[in-house]
């Protein structure tokens, strides 16, 4: 096994369409920023690559001035990824987009599924570019739009000049809806910090929680309120003044878990593995890191459906809170039971 930091970190990115993917992904290709990223992209056409910016192409591999690469999904992702690990230039990281109308669980398991691509590469988060002023009618309409502000590690919350302040209040209020632990950025054409949606480590979860203390508040003292859909993201509110209203999605749902007491690693893992493996399809994302009884270091683990993935992630430091903290976003959670089994997984 590669160690975490030496795989190549791996940005699904996803939208619905329209939503500025496409603006996001020309900025990526284009402008100076000194990385090599190898971007995989559904359709050339879509994107209309500005042809002063390549500088050598093959059939299936664009390489551009500004030293990214640009290649298509033509058949299968595992093979594509393949081809790019045996370049001779390795890659700061690798974006896959998706297509607008696409759930993004199929092509975020691939880094769960191929060993070769697990060896060389790791999922690092699922970025969301979604339209401030059409999110609430896709919501309505769109189950795949509503997957993909579930499934999203980032939202790049677009086209914020083109709403009023009320109406961005409430889209983002839907959002936290459905997704509270995603980081948003409100954005006008796609205008976010590369470093602020690429090469994140969301799955060290660390970038999350330094930015976002809040991040799992949920879990503090409402170990036994179940309300606890409500009580998640203040923060984010602030600036709103206090008129907000909350929306809770009836068809999503999110649930936190924190013990500062140490799990039982012998109880822990076959209970996540069992929960998984019977409740796959309802959950859409889990993500945690987890203190383990007589164990220096930190355990982090991400999953798709089914699919998990986990890595001792680095000792835990001096003075560094041993906590555990675990999320899951889905729909038709079966709470009380994960609640309970959670529970019975801390070491007495």
């Amino acid at each position: 096994m590669a160690e975490a930091s030496q795989k190549i970190p791996v940005t699904v990115l996803t939208g619905y369409l329209g939503a500025g993917k496409t603006t996001l992904l020309n900025r990526i290709l284009s402008e100076n920023h000194g990385k090599k990223y190898a971007v995989i992209v559904n359709e050339f056409g879509e994107i209309g690559i500005d042809n002063d910016l390549i500088i050598g192409a093959d059939e299936e591999v664009f390489e551009m001035n500004n030293g990214c690469i640009c290649c298509t999904v033509r058949g299968d992702l595992v093979r594509i990824m393949d081809g790019l690990m045996k370049r001779k230039g390795k890659f700061d990281a690798i974006i896959v987009e998706t297509t607008g109308l696409a759930d993004p669980a199929p092509v975020a398991q691939t880094f769960f599924v191929d060993e070769d691509v697990q060896k060389n590469a790791r999922l690092d988060a699922v970025v969301t570019v979604a339209d401030a002023k059409w999110l609430s009618d896709r919501l309505k309409d769109a189950p795949e739009a509503k997957n993909q502000i579930a499934f999203a590690d980032v939202i790049v919350l677009n086209k914020t000049d083109l709403v009023s302040k009320p109406e961005l209040a409430e889209v983002e209020a839907r959002i936290r809806g459905i997704n509270p632990y995603a980081k948003l950025h409100r954005t006008e054409r796609c205008q976010v910090g590369l470093t602020d949606v690429l090469e994140r480590g969301a799955f060290d979860l660390d970038r999350i929680l330094e930015i976002e203390p809040d991040f799992l508040e949920a879990g503090d003292d409402h170990d036994h309120d179940h309300d606890h859909h409500h009580n998640h993201d203040h923060d984010h509110n602030h600036d709103h003044g206090h008129g907000l209203k909350h929306y809770h999605d009836e068809d999503m749902q999110s649930l936190s878990l924190r013990s500062e007491k140490p799990l039982d690693p012998t109880k822990f893992m076959p209970w996540l593995q069992n929960l998984v493996a019977t409740e796959g399809q309802k959950i859409l994302r889990s993500k945690g890191i987890l203190a383990f009884t007589g164990d220096d270091d930190r355990y982090v683990f991400q999953g798709v459906h089914m699919m998990l993935e986990g890595d001792h992630q680095r000792k835990w430091k001096d003075g560094e809170k041993r906590e555990s903290r675990v999320v899951f976003i889905g729909r038709e959670l079966p709470e009380q039971a994960i609640r309970d089994g959670f529970e019975q997984c801390i070491t007495t």
